[in-house]
């Protein structure tokens, strides 16, 4: 691992591979869970150019005029969809908001469907070209690359290979662009994103186009997360770490400013909260509760846990 902070798997040995090859990557991805917390995956089968095009659609929008970005501010959303502008979000230890502005997308649901009254419509953005057709199709991609990880996670578990499939179907995944600015001035205290864990079962993140991130390891030391040529980073949420009772981490990471000479370079970064239906039963699952590690956590479902933590870091009033 010269020179690299995470471990680094295949998921096409997983999809496309015998049972040898299968065994091997749910051995290999179980191991930087529960050790590292955080991963890069190559031959994901999220196409690079989608990924690039969808870059560059979100680089067009960040840099339209402010009050063009306010109107696709929706109040009352807790930032679920649409646009968030500067200094609205901190993470839950700090009162100091990140240096980001942001943009999200949620899950597509027909206007029939079941879950439709917990899914408000997606913001249409209509001074970007391809920006909605663009965003629609990054999504399903990157919850179909979402969809296998979690199953050779669950096999690593011991569980059945498809025990989060319906879980996650129709999921209130989450994919967002995130813009920081270039810095001006000496900033107070803020950093462009504080330390914090996510919230979900895992995260997938695509070209963070500065470096930046830092990882929190065992022995509480900060370590630069640096993804090779078209590697997506993964890192385990709070959701799977209360499910499984501890036993996989949710690791503490950040996104630091950079040296003063490279204040003027703005950063982008895009990734994808994996999250389940909030009707899935957080209980930490029995095969992970044992005399050296006893039960940590109460019951609760996903929707539950993600309206108080929504509400820690200040979207949610």
């Amino acid at each position: 691992m010269s020179g690299r902070t995470i471990p680094v798997v295949d998921l096409s040995k997983f999809v496309e591979g015998n049972e040898a090859d299968r065994a091997e990557f749910v051995q290999e991805i179980g191991r930087a869970f529960k050790e590292v917390g955080f991963v890069g995956v190559k031959k994901h089968g999220v196409p690079q150019e989608l990924v690039d095009n969808f870059y560059a659609a979100s680089k067009a929008f960040f840099s339209l005029p402010v009050d063009k970005k306010r109107s696709y501010e929706v109040e009352g959303l807790a930032g679920q969809r649409g646009y968030t502008s500067f200094g609205k979000e901190h993470a839950k230890q700090s009162q100091v908001a990140d240096l980001k502005e942001f943009f999200q997308i949620g899950q597509y649901v027909d206007a029939d469907d079941p879950l439709k009254a917990e899914y408000p419509d997606n913001v249409n953005v209509t001074d970007i070209p391809d920006f909605n057709q663009l965003s629609h199709d990054l999504y399903k991609a990157f919850e179909s690359s979402g969809r296998y990880l979690l199953r050779a996670i669950a096999l690593y578990l011991g569980l059945d290979e498809n025990y989060f499939d319906d879980k996650i179907e129709k999921g209130n995944s989450i994919l967002r662009t995130i813009h920081y600015p270039p810095i001006t001035s000496e900033p107070k205290s803020a950093i462009r994103a504080e330390q914090h864990e996510d919230i979900n079962l895992i995260t997938l993140l695509v070209g963070a186009s500065a470096g930046g991130l830092q990882l929190l390891n065992t022995e509480n030391q900060w370590l630069d997360i640096t993804p090779e040529e078209n590697e997506i980073v993964i890192n385990v949420g709070d959701m799977l770490q209360r499910l499984t009772n501890n036993y996989l981490k949710s690791t503490t990471h950040r996104v630091v400013n950079p040296p003063r000479e490279m204040w003027h370079v703005p950063r982008l970064s895009i990734p994808f909260f994996l999250h389940p239906i909030s009707s899935m039963d957080l209980s930490c699952l029995a095969g992970c509760i044992s005399e050296e590690r006893p039960l940590a956590y109460e019951p609760i479902t996903a929707g539950e846990y993600l309206n108080e933590r929504l509400r820690e870091i200040g979207l949610k009033k």
